[in-house]
């Protein structure tokens, strides 16, 4: 399955999505955001997707949103964003929800709803020569796709203010620090790093993966007692799994187990 601007495959589990408009920085305009909500729900629901590898074309991982579509009709822009911004939504949310962890490989700057999408990882891993920019004050706008629920929630509400008003950038080691991603690589090495990881992730048992993201996107949100309960929930179901059954008794063999994702 193909599109220009953005590519999307499958194979061996794992799905690569990679932001394809390199010559405008893979800045995101309308049918951008529509194809990136049309790929997000094909991960989801696809069963052959085990896990997501999330990168971007050329030097750029992403600038954002393409101002320069958004700047054709000033007299209706409100309009126009609110319609793409709807699509990219439904894009972030879905990868948030999905039941299959996502690695992002940061091949470059990250500004704007490209820095947002940089979030979205399970896994974040950056190119030593990547940054990170919320960029939106400096145009006179305010965050989307997410920044504002998902930044403060890894590296706190003073730093996410910061980036938000300042439009400080960060470079990846910096970004590393504050425990917005989890590695940082020399440029040549980020593709092959990314994969790795990703491959491993699409090769491990899917519904348990599954049941950590669930416990975590939880865990903020109730009581230690509830908490507690859906932890047994989540061990008993996927005790109870193929995987979980293949786990349990590989571990018992001493070998090597072979997830099926199921």
């Amino acid at each position: 399955m193909t599109e220009q601007s953005i590519r999307f495959e499958v194979d061996a589990g794992l799905a690569r999505v990679t932001f394809n408009r390199p010559e405008a920085g893979n800045a995101m305009d309308r049918a951008f955001m529509h194809r990136i909500r049309e790929v997000a729900e094909r991960c989801a629901v696809d069963d052959a997707v085990r896990a997501v590898l999330l990168t971007g074309s050329g030097r750029m991982f992403s600038v954002g949103g393409d101002l320069a579509w958004f700047g054709q009709d000033l007299a209706t822009v409100g309009s126009l964003i609110k319609e793409a911004a709807g699509q990219l939504h439904e894009a972030v949310s879905t990868f948030a929800r999905m039941r299959k962890p996502m690695v992002v490989a940061v091949n470059g700057p990250a500004a704007g709803a490209g820095f947002s999408m940089a979030l979205l990882g399970d896994y974040t891993i950056a190119a030593q020569s990547a940054s990170f920019t919320m960029a939106y004050t400096a145009a006179g706008l305010s965050p989307d796709g997410g920044a504002s629920y998902l930044l403060p929630r890894l590296v706190g509400d003073a730093r996410a203010r910061e980036l938000m008003l300042t439009n400080r950038k960060l470079s990846a080691d910096e970004a590393l620090a504050w425990g917005m991603i989890n590695a940082v690589v020399p440029d040549d090495q980020l593709q092959q790093a990314a994969e790795q990881m990703a491959l491993r992730l699409a090769a491990g048992p899917t519904q348990a993966f599954a049941t950590v993201k669930e416990l975590l996107a939880s865990s903020p949100l109730v009581s230690l007692e509830t908490q507690l309960a859906f932890e047994a929930d989540g061990i008993a179901a996927n005790a109870s799994r193929a995987d979980g059954q293949e786990g349990i008794a590989a571990f018992l063999g001493k070998r090597r187990p072979a997830f099926c994702g199921r």
